[in-house]
């Protein structure tokens, strides 16, 4: 099944969030059908902050790593593009494209000195329109960061961005933050993309999703943040009790 199918079945995909290597092998022994990066867990590894602070090569080295260990269909987060044209954003996707990249992420707002806000929705809209026309063969999941910002009225203009999104292109449409299943019930029914939710701890289980219509489910950067959490209490675990006990013990359960 291609990776576009994969967003029209009964059930939601649900995509494992990867950052390297040897967490894409993982989520592939623990039988997932795709993988997506997270680029704040990707920045973090590499000592970033969040907001295309690495640069493209190092994101591509990466996601080069990450298809030399698995054949799972990968989709990139490619933040805003990490190119200020339109032309370096379609050759970053082609670069992507080349290393067996099937899909990306790309959001409708910017970072700037720490700052993130909305893109204007209609010229966001002819950019998706040039990129998706000038790779085809690329699945474009549109992340708009209208909940995520907490903008005023968030679901009418989730609504509009969305329909909008998909009359220029958009293959998905990404809408992090929103939980409430009434928001998600009108997302699906309005908007004609694939609606793709992301973990927050008030998310519905996968169970109602798959009722209310979703057909992807991501992970976001919270797997890697609760390894960071539990790899930060092993080792000061270790350091308290000046003994190892504590990481063999864990082995043994």
């Amino acid at each position: 099944m291609d990776f576009n199918a994969l967003h029209h079945q009964n059930q939601p995909l649900l995509i494992a969030n990867v950052w390297d290597a040897s967490s894409a092998l993982a989520a592939q022994q623990a039988g997932y059908y795709a993988l997506g990066t997270s680029s704040a867990a990707i920045a973090t590894l590499l000592g970033y902050e969040d907001g295309e602070d690495m640069s493209f090569d190092e994101l591509l080295f990466i996601v080069t790593r990450i298809k030399a260990v698995t054949s799972l269909p990968l989709t990139v987060d490619l933040e805003s593009g990490y190119g200020d044209i339109t032309s370096r954003i379609i050759e970053n996707i082609h670069r992507l494209a080349r290393a067996g990249v099937v899909g990306i992420n790309i959001e409708d707002s910017h970072v700037v000195n720490g700052v993130r806000s909305l893109d204007d929705a209609h010229t966001f809209a002819r950019k998706i329109q040039e990129l998706t026309a000038a790779c085809p063969s690329i699945f474009f999941n549109i992340r708009t960061d209208t909940f995520l910002l907490n903008i005023e009225d968030a679901l009418e203009e989730t609504l509009s961005r969305g329909q909008l999104y998909a009359a220029h292109g958009a293959n998905g449409l990404f809408v992090p933050g929103v939980t409430q299943p009434d928001s998600i019930a009108a997302l699906t029914r309005h908007v004609t993309l694939p609606l793709n939710v992301m973990c927050m701890p008030t998310l519905p289980d996968f169970g109602t999703l798959a009722s209310l219509g979703v057909r992807r489910i991501s992970m976001g950067n919270f797997i890697h943040a609760a390894m960071q959490d539990r790899l930060k209490e092993s080792l000061c675990k270790i350091q308290a009790n000046q003994s190892f006990s504590d990481v063999f013990n864990y082995e043994n359960n």
